[in-house]
């Protein structure tokens, strides 16, 4: 069997899988679903449910009665992932009508409340080290990543309703978010209520105003995605990588270099294919940051490293940007070794991750393999990091 080959059949296997399960599934961040941990008042006993979850190999949520559910950064990333298929005429016109149908209603219906643009967040409560954020609390990682299937799908169908509700996207990136404004650039908020400094949902967000300033031409779109990757730049280190955030005030970093490092690799490949900026510090900061991501982050099979310097466990989600990464480096730089490292990274993840029903296991350790199933961590991206190579037709 032909690589090629080998990527479409795992692609329909995976697709089948999640239109089977209504594309709604548990996430590793779901814990507080469940009344009780929900309940709990300490903010470090919400911390460790939450990480208890997290890395469990065993799936109790059962026990606890948290349910299944529809995540709608889940539902954004099969909604790109479609809209790719369809260019690809990889699946029925008539199928594709009635999914993106389905996601577009589902998404509209479950924006945020409270807020006057459209924007998202988790289908459940979360406790990380630093917040603690309400269902629906929007993110603008998320409200990126939704943005951005709404310009796909307005791409291909001229409706100007997908247009309209990208557009207020980034209207509340500009009006809801805190920016913190430095000499070097700006920075965009994680959620309307902090003002954390993290490097990749800047760059997510500053990469969805750089789409929509090649549509609408409007000036303060331009202005502020530079503004975002000036400051982005400026705190890539030697070697090529960033930090994960940075507390300005002290500036102590806290250094987390896992698949991050491929959402800023992404988006700056974005900044750049959309404002086309005549300075060539963007290029050769992408150029270093796909040098330390492709020769640190994975191993010469295509199996990623944790968080560096941590080898185990390889987590799906690292697999996944790799792949989708490196199609997006392949394209920038024009370098095929990118190409044949996408391919690589996805034959390793076929081979060793993905279940005979279809889905795809949640980590895997030297003695065992986490096989729990999460629709949105592992399901959606992979199935469009599948989406994303096969639209690259010289593999």
């Amino acid at each position: 069997m032909n690589s090629t080959h080998q990527f479409s059949k795992s692609l329909f296997d995976l697709e089948q899988y999640v239109r089977f399960h209504d594309y709604s599934g548990y996430d590793p961040y779901d814990a507080l679903n469940a009344i009780k941990l929900a309940a709990l008042q300490n903010k470090f006993l919400k911390l460790a449910a939450t990480q208890f979850f997290v890395y469990s190999p065993i799936n109790l949520r059962f026990f606890f009665k948290i349910n299944p559910g529809k995540n709608p950064k889940a539902i954004g990333l099969f909604l790109q992932a479609y809209c790719k298929l369809i260019k690809q005429n990889y699946i029925k016109k008539n199928q594709f009508e009635l999914v993106s149908k389905q996601f577009t209603k589902f998404l509209i219906q479950n924006r945020s409340e409270g807020y006057s643009e459209y924007c998202w967040g988790f289908n459940f409560d979360w406790q990380d080290r630093t917040r603690y954020a309400k269902k629906g609390l929007p993110t603008i990682v998320i409200t990126s990543y939704i943005a951005n299937a709404f310009l796909d799908l307005y791409e291909l169908t001229n409706n100007k309703q997908f247009l309209d509700i990208a557009q207020s996207s980034c209207r509340f990136l500009l009006k809801d978010l805190h920016i913190t404004k430095t000499e070097k650039g700006i920075c965009f908020s994680y959620t309307p209520i902090d003002q954390y400094v993290v490097h990749n949902a800047n760059a997510l967000g500053a990469a969805l105003l750089a789409r929509m300033y090649s549509i609408t031409k409007e000036d303060i779109l331009r202005e502020h995605s530079k503004k975002a990757f000036d400051f982005l730049l400026s705190f890539q280190k030697y070697d090529g990588s960033w930090a994960y955030s940075i507390n300005l005030q002290t500036n102590k970093e806290r250094n987390q270099i896992d698949f991050h490092q491929g959402f800023i690799l992404d988006s700056i490949h974005d900044f750049i294919n959309y404002i086309e900026p005549e300075e060539k510090k963007y290029k050769n900061a992408l150029k270093n940051g796909a040098e330390f991501y492709t020769q640190q982050q994975f191993d010469c099979y295509g199996g990623s490293k944790w968080r560096l310097p941590w080898r185990w466990p390889i987590d799906i989600h690292n697999q996944v940007q790799g792949i989708i990464t490196c199609c997006k480096l392949y394209n920038n730089l024009k370098n095929k070794n990118f190409l044949i490292m996408a391919k690589k990274i996805a034959l390793w993840t076929v081979e060793n991750m993905q279940n005979t029903n279809g889905f795809f296991y949640y980590q895997k350790w030297p003695l065992f393999t986490n096989k729990i199933s999460y629709m949105r961590w592992g399901q959606a991206w992979m199935m469009l990091a599948l989406a994303t190579l096969l639209d690259n037709v010289d593999i």
